[in-house]
Parts: structure tokens; C-alpha cells; sequence
């Protein structure tokens, strides 16, 4: 199951929009905490030998979601793309956005172009 589509839990009075945040952050999270992946690379101890039963911990639990994390991330921007667009059918000729009615490029898109660079 998808971490966006897991039932908030019961007896919360968690907002969907909390809930989501904190999914997303847990993301980003484990993300930093993993060593680069490197094909030659992935589950082996650091070389330095240092306290590594963390790192492997944190490197487990960032690999075993990663994949489903980040097809569910990428569906989220095609979804916030297909949501804020131009809207071309109108009589200024794409000059506002279809999803959030703001000037062409709008706010949102701004970000997503400045994060996916």
C-alpha cells in the first residue's frame, strides 16, 4: 500500500494535510540519512568501519520503500502538472493557470520547475 493512501489512525484528529506532510517529511528523512547509492555499493559496510549497524539500519529502511515512495512521489507531480497548467482555452490564450487561476506561470509550477531542476 501506497504511504499516501495509508488510513489515518484511528482516534486522531489528524488532518489528511498533516498526515501527508508527515509522510512526505519521513521521506525526505530517510532519504539524507542513506548512503549514496552506488550500484557497486548498496548494503556493504562504509569502508571506514565505523559504527555501521545504524547506517545499514538506515540504509535498509530508506531502500526497502524507496521504490514505491518514489513512483508515489512522481505520481503526486504529474498529478500537481496536470492540475497547474495553462489553461489554453481561454480568451488570453493560456495566460492564467488552469489549476489555481493565477497568472501563467503560476506559483506552484514555479516550485515544482525550481525543485525538479
Amino acid at each position: 500500500m501506497s504511504p499516501f493512501t495509508t488510513p489515518a489512525p484511528r482516534g486522531g484528529i489528524t488532518s489528511e494535510h498533516a498526515r501527508l506532510l508527515r509522510c512526505v517529511q519521513g521521506i525526505r528523512e530517510r532519504s539524507a540519512r542513506a548512503v549514496p547509492w552506488e550500484p557497486d555499493t548498496v548494503g556493504l559496510p562504509p569502508a571506514d568501519d565505523s559504527d555501521s549497524a545504524l547506517a545499514r539500519i538506515n540504509d535498509v529502511a530508506f531502500y526497502a520503500n524507496a521504490r514505491d515512495e518514489v513512483t508515489a512521489l512522481a505520481g503526486v507531480c504529474v498529478d500537481l502538472l496536470f492540475l497547474h497548467r495553462p489553461d489554453e482555452g481561454t480568451e488570453d490564450g493560456g495566460h492564467r493557470c488552469l489549476g489555481c487561476d493565477m497568472p501563467w506561470p503560476c506559483l506552484t509550477f514555479g516550485e515544482l520547475t525550481r525543485l525538479l531542476r
